[in-house]
């Protein structure tokens, strides 16, 4: 009786979640067993059509493509060092690393970097992918993806075409939102407005951190430059807890209002990787808006010749953490009962799923907005009716 009690004086949080602020540690990917639970995609770049073979575990290894630096800092590299000649079709070796272990509803993902690849070409990612069906029907995060000389983070949601999934009107947040539908073929997207969230700009300030929530209630995505970090980042150790209530407005928010987020994004495993040219760097009239080469050409102004032109094309990060939220029970599920991801080299996936109750949100609309606070003004007045309701009920109980 109390536990009906309890959900019918708060029945709003029954109703549509809340945004967990405790979450603690499950795993880290740092210092010298960073790459243990990474699998190497050993393929060429089959999805973005990227102008990259990206190697297995033992060529990269060899090659210094992945290794663990003096400072204790994984390094995934672009190779640097290869002269390519010209040919109808080139590619340069890079790296695409896939998690061993899927993270459900409930989770906080945490990556601090010391230096993100960029230049000219350069495409690099890291993201969130769903493995239960094909993509995007169960859903891909985008936390950290650039292009080119662009100076500037995008955070982007992508599902299914005319599945239903946007990011409602009016959101509280800090980036600027380019798109709203997360149908279209680019995603909804938010642009970073921080400064030095990419680029030079970001390794001349000595990097930062991102991080995504995923919870029943919506995405929050934030960035924060080494300069303003929150003290809990500053001293965060592989074991502490993480609170994020002090962290302040994420760069990019997506609420269930628009999106209902336990529908569209299953157990997500985590792929950090960088292409080059490709279908978004490679096009001709997105190129030449940042970088200005002899021919105009992503492919031969920069893959082809001396690798010298990817110097920068390296990741360097201190670590990569997952956390569970405190109030979701997590349950492991046997890779046998999933399908395998997208990868030749892919295998023994554990996958760590957060329970949570499935909330269907109102049709998106122009007049449905984004956060608890701002309401239309018909839906407030049903809400406070319904609160009225509920605590006469439960007083009577």
């Amino acid at each position: 009786m109390q536990d009906l009690r309890w959900c019918i004086v708060f029945g709003l949080a029954c109703l549509f979640g809340h945004v967990s602020a405790a979450y603690s540690p499950i795993r880290e990917h740092a210092g010298a067993t960073f790459f243990d639970r990474w699998a190497y995609y050993g393929n060429v770049d089959n999805t973005t059509w990227g102008n990259v073979t990206f190697q297995d575990k033992e060529n990269a290894t060899s090659r210094g493509l992945t290794f663990i630096n003096g400072a204790g800092n994984a390094v995934i590299k672009v190779d640097n060092t290869t002269t390519i000649l010209p040919a109808p079709l080139v590619n340069r070796d890079s790296i695409r690393l896939t998690s061993l272990d899927s993270y459900g509803v409930g989770s906080l993902i945490i990556i601090d970097a010391v230096h993100i690849p960029y230049g000219c070409s350069v495409w690099p990612s890291f993201w969130t992918y769903g493995i239960e069906e094909e993509w995007p029907a169960a859903g891909e995060i985008d936390i950290i993806e650039a292009i080119n000389d662009m100076n500037h983070n995008q955070v982007a949601l992508h599902t299914n075409r005319s599945a239903g999934c946007f990011q409602s009107p009016n959101v509280t947040q800090s980036g600027t939102t380019l798109e709203k539908d997360c149908g279209t073929d680019q995603g909804c997207i938010v642009a970073e407005n921080k400064p030095n969230s990419f680029g030079p700009g970001f390794a001349q300030a000595g990097g930062g951190v991102y991080a995504v929530q995923i919870e029943s209630s919506g995405i929050n995505s934030w960035f924060f430059g080494r300069a303003e970090l929150p003290d809990n980042l500053k001293s965060a150790t592989s074991s502490s807890a993480m609170d994020i209530s002090t962290w302040g407005l994420p760069t990019a928010a997506y609420p269930t209002a628009g999106c209902n987020i336990d529908h569209f994004f299953p157990p997500q495993n985590l792929v950090l990787l960088t292409t080059l040219c490709g279908v978004w760097a490679g096009v001709p009239s997105i190129y030449s808006s940042t970088c200005h080469t002899p021919t105009n050409s992503c492919v031969n102004d920069n893959i082809i010749g001396s690798g010298a032109n990817y110097a920068n094309a390296y990741w360097e990060i201190r670590y990569i953490r997952a956390y569970q939220s405190d109030t979701a029970a997590a349950s492991l599920v046997p890779s046998s009962a999933l399908p395998s991801p997208p990868s030749p080299t892919n295998s023994n996936v554990v996958v760590v799923v957060t329970t949570s109750t499935i909330v269907t949100p109102p049709s998106p609309s122009p007049t449905t907005t984004s956060s608890a606070a701002l309401l239309h003004p018909q839906a407030s007045f049903g809400i406070l009716t319904f609160v009225f309701l509920l605590f006469t009920t439960a007083l009577m109980l």
